[in-house]
């Protein structure tokens, strides 16, 4: 059974354990256009404290980040690091 996935089946990254915290931040990642980057960034924004969900979208790059942890400014510098490390060329938050 993949690691990502309930026993009921459901692959479904919920924000469990972080109710009435979890802020949601939207950040633009340049490259992204198959599965394979896809699941890169998410396995890699994914192994990443405080990170509660991880949605990336093929083609847009768009990466939306779940966390119970404040997105504040070293948050945004650890996702531009990781992002760089996994090999994408992170391009800011986008602005809500």
């Amino acid at each position: 059974m993949s690691g990502c996935c309930t026993p009921n089946g459901s692959c479904h990254t919920g924000t469990a354990g972080t109710a009435g915290t979890a802020t949601q931040v939207v950040y633009k990642v340049q490259g992204i256009g198959s599965a394979h980057c896809q699941g890169v960034v998410t396995d890699a924004v994914s192994a990443l404290g405080d990170v509660a969900a991880v949605k990336v979208e093929i083609g847009t790059g768009l990466v939306t980040v779940t966390t119970a942890a404040e997105a504040d400014e070293a948050f945004d510098e650890l996702i531009a690091k990781t992002v760089d490390e996994a090999g994408y060329d992170f391009a800011g938050r986008v602005p809500a």
